[in-house]
């Protein structure tokens, strides 16, 4: 066991997902999430190379399981339709309209991606930790003292602004601890720009890119230093979709789990009741799979009652236990 209060993960086995917090203190430090099915980074498979390049050592790969993904590193040599062991390096990528295919990497060619956290298999996390994260990636957003994050996804890159009270310079310092949780609670890579308060002060600029060092220590990556207009960027790598992209472009799977998440915890709050009582917004209740239904009966011992209220935000399931 850890010493009281030193970072661990914990991770939850929830119906439809795989859950992992990272708590120090009782705190959250960081958060991951990952769903069955998934071709997760760093998943070892074969494939097919199916096209190649011309001039460089990049294809296109037809996995066994029929689905395709981008490679790198190709051995020199290697043809069209040669088999490839492979690894994962980023999963798909939902976008707007379009799935971006996962990339990978011949096996043995270079650093595994790294893999889910392993810890310690709770049967639920301490109450609210997961709450706590999970609102705040879906409003995509962060308070701070004097003022919030705001964070937006596209394709090419993940946005965070900064809105608040008070002078300039105070206002981006005081947003350098949020914007360094929000990219460990939700998980975010790739391109990352960070728009702060113009500060026209040189000696203010290099005040906030000392203070985004220093929070940033511990997370690899590549910082620009501030422009004349706010502006940061960070690279760091990207393995898979975060939390916020996840709320931009799965919302209703993400908010399907965490209403069977609800009605487990209610079921687990005990009463008389025998039937839990699922309420949700109508678009909901046809994700709600019967395999999904199914599991939630096993794992409460009760039966499961749907009714679906319009009135109902997505993501503002409630659960109850009801029947003698």
């Amino acid at each position: 066991m850890p010493e009281r209060g030193a970072a661990e993960w914990l991770i939850e086995e929830g119906i439809g997902e795989r859950r992992a917090l990272l708590v120090e203190g009782g705190q959250v430090r960081a958060a991951r999430l990952s769903w069955p099915g998934e071709l997760a980074a760093g998943t070892q498979t074969h494939g097919q190379l199916v096209a190649k390049l011309k001039g460089t050592r990049r294809g296109l790969a037809r996995l066994d399981d029929g689905r395709e993904a981008l490679v790198d590193h190709l051995p020199q040599g290697v043809s069209e339709g040669a088999s490839l062991a492979l690894v994962i390096t980023r999963a798909p990528m939902a976008e707007r309209g379009r799935l971006k295919r996962a990339q990978a990497r011949v096996a043995g060619t270079g650093p595994l991606p790294s893999p889910f956290p392993e810890g310690r298999i709770v049967p639920r996390f301490p109450a609210g930790l997961w709450e706590e994260v999970w609102q705040a990636a879906a409003s995509a957003r962060l308070d701070f003292p004097g003022g919030e994050i705001l964070i937006g996804t596209t394709a090419a890159m993940s946005v965070i602004d900064i809105d608040g009270i008070g002078a300039p310079r105070s206002l981006a310092l005081a947003a350098v601890p949020a914007i360094a949780r929000a990219l460990a609670w939700f998980d975010l890579g790739g391109n990352i720009a960070i728009d702060f308060p113009t500060l026209a002060a040189r000696d203010d600029r290099r005040a906030v890119d000392a203070a985004l060092a220093a929070a940033l220590a511990d997370w690899p990556h590549e910082r620009t230093a501030m422009n004349g207009f706010g502006l940061v960027q960070l690279v760091a790598r990207l393995e898979g979709p975060s939390l916020i992209h996840r709320f931009a472009h799965q919302r209703l799977g993400m908010a399907a789990r965490m209403a069977l998440r609800r009605a487990e915890i209610a079921a687990e709050a005990g009463g008389t009741g025998r039937v839990i009582e699922l309420m949700v917004h109508p678009a909901l209740e046809a994700r709600i799979a019967p395999a999904w239904r199914e599991a939630l009966a096993r794992r409460t011992g009760r039966g499961l009652e749907i009714r679906s209220d319009p009135g109902l935000a997505i993501i503002a399931a409630n659960a109850q236990l009801v029947g003698q």
